[in-house]
């Protein structure tokens, strides 16, 4: 099947699921909305992204609808999203979701580890790679993406208040990404070229952290992972 788009009871499912996330409710309700109008063609999405950006059909992979809550104080059973996504090496990778704000799309790094996450923040002070990752974030900003990801409140240790680049050393996670909102584009193939175009935007930033070897390294088995 081709990628068409989101119908609107997509998004409107996971405005349902907000006010009622219980497993009586998804049997009753959200379930067969579910496999319709959110997992179908979502499956279609995955199916053309790894056509365009995969080294192997299906590598564009779905989770599941089931929530993990057994560390979660929340234990409501299911995802208010449908996520899927594809790793160009550990913890780095795109990203792509759909919620009851519409379709979000991004490049994602995504350690675990303290060891990965000093190597970040050794390649964003260093003045070479980090003015290139300053010069990629402050493109995507005008572009209309987003900057996020987990980050400190404060600032690392041994980091000056002045850095001219403390903003980013904050991130202990980052994504940068846009979102596309209900609407008929959402309902349309354009979906699909959003987050084509998306993508290959990020690429950039994905390459950044990929030459600088900041991702998961053998070596970092057993590294504490707390930063």
């Amino acid at each position: 099947m081709t990628f068409s788009g989101f119908p609107p009871s997509a998004p409107r499912l996971y405005e349902e699921l907000a006010a009622d996330n219980t497993k009586q409710a998804w049997r009753l309700h959200h379930r067969a909305v579910y496999e319709r109008d959110v997992r179908a063609p979502m499956e279609e999405l995955a199916a053309e992204l790894s056509r365009h950006f995969a080294r192997h059909p299906g590598e564009v992979r779905l989770l599941g609808p089931v929530r993990d809550t057994r560390t979660s104080r929340d234990k409501s059973p299911y995802k208010t999203y449908q996520g899927a996504w594809l790793d160009v090496l550990p913890a780095l990778g795109f990203w792509v979701h759909l919620d009851r704000d519409g379709l979000y799309a991004s490049g994602r790094y995504y350690p675990h580890g303290a060891a990965e996450i000093a190597r970040y923040r050794a390649a964003v002070q260093d003045e070479d790679g980090g003015a290139e990752l300053a010069a990629l974030t402050d493109r995507l900003t005008g572009l209309g993406f987003t900057i996020g990801g987990d980050r400190l409140v404060s600032r690392p240790r041994g980091v000056p208040a002045g850095h001219p680049r403390l903003a980013l050393l904050r991130h202990r996670r980052i994504d940068a990404g846009r979102r596309l909102g209900p609407g008929p584009a959402l309902g349309s193939a354009r979906a699909a070229a959003f987050v084509r175009e998306t993508w290959e935007l990020v690429r950039p930033l994905l390459d950044w952290a990929a030459a600088r070897g900041i991702t998961p390294q053998p070596r970092d088995r057993g590294a504490d992972p707390t930063p």
